[in-house]
């Protein structure tokens, strides 16, 4: 647990946002979340790339919140169906569903 708030404290200056009134560990998990996902390839120029690049980071995250855990997970696996079907339409849709929960939860960690 000390590493997820290293983690959080490292990478605070970059994060955009954080949940109001949210427990530190999830502040702290949604600081981690955005700066893994603002890393890696311009997900406009390469969005398969950039699907890609998120894959193993965002499986290393994990919380005890619930929702957020759901997300997290919603999220990888939606990033994972993107790259292997090379950026198919519904695997699209799933990536920006999950990408819409996590924001809820975590504002602006997808961008």
């Amino acid at each position: 647990m000390a590493t997820a708030s290293v983690l959080g404290l490292a990478v605070g200056a970059c994060a955009t946002s954080t949940p109001d009134g949210a427990s530190p560990a999830v502040q702290a998990t949604c600081t981690h979340v955005t700066a893994i996902l603002s890393d890696g390839p311009d997900p406009t120029a390469d969005p398969v790339g950039y699907a890609e690049a998120q894959i193993v980071p965002l499986d290393g995250v994990h919380s005890s919140d619930r929702p957020l855990q759901k997300a997290m997970l919603g999220l990888d696996a939606a990033y994972r169906a993107f790259y292997m079907s090379d950026g198919s339409a519904g695997a699209q849709a799933e990536e920006t569903h999950w990408g819409s929960v996590l924001d809820a939860i975590c504002p602006g960690a997808t961008g």
